[in-house]
């Protein structure tokens, strides 16, 4: 855990927090703080900064923490995937966001079960938290945006230029495609769009 990412319920009053879970443990176990100590700290979805330990009793910890002005920009890596079986994906989420990805689009193709979209895996429920874990790792506060689409001819058709509007009409090449603008990865979706069907690719 390289960040603690602190949420709004965390606050005590004015810039003191307490934690009592996990993260407690990590600064108690791990790197064993002190009173006067100073670890990394981030909102989730806000800015980074810094907080000072106050006070350690009972297994949680209280620190004063004061933040930087600017959040850091949302990730300009998308990433447009066919739901893969709900053990995969719980396996990639909290990798999905250690990996800086802004937008995951899970989509319909020949392979996926329609089944796969009523598992409680692609709930907030479930891959809030592995975001966090993510993110603590890799030293980010920006969870990554998730929808979720059952019928990849809709969107393809009906989405996908409000999901990734700096892309225009052009076909995006294999693989990631870096630019200035967001730089999402939608291959399947691109040869579509463009005409060209990829094999494997389902368009109900």
């Amino acid at each position: 855990m390289n960040l603690i990412l602190l949420e709004d319920h965390d606050r005590r009053d004015g810039s003191s927090v307490t934690l009592a879970d996990a993260r407690a443990t990590h600064l108690l176990k791990v790197l064993r703080v002190t009173p006067g100590q100073t670890v990394r700290v981030g909102r989730i979805d806000g800015p980074f900064g810094t907080g000072t330990v106050e006070t350690v009793a009972d297994g949680s910890v209280t620190m004063r923490c004061v933040f930087e002005q600017d959040t850091p920009p949302r990730p300009r890596v998308d990433v447009l995937l066919a739901l893969p079986r709900p053990k995969v994906l719980r396996r990639l989420w909290a990798q999905l966001a250690a990996l800086g990805v802004g937008q995951i689009v899970l989509t319909n193709a020949s392979r996926v079960e329609r089944d796969y979209f009523d598992t409680h895996v692609v709930t907030e429920t479930c891959y809030r938290p592995l975001f966090i874990e993510g993110l603590q790792q890799a030293r980010d506060t920006r969870l990554p945006q998730v929808s979720i689409h059952r019928q990849f001819r809709i969107l393809v058709e009906d989405h996908l230029d409000d999901l990734f509007p700096t892309c225009g009409s052009s076909p995006i090449p294999a693989g990631a495609h870096r630019s200035r603008a967001r730089s999402p990865i939608v291959t399947s979706a691109s040869c579509w769009r463009s005409g060209r069907k990829v094999g494997g690719t389902s368009s109900s």
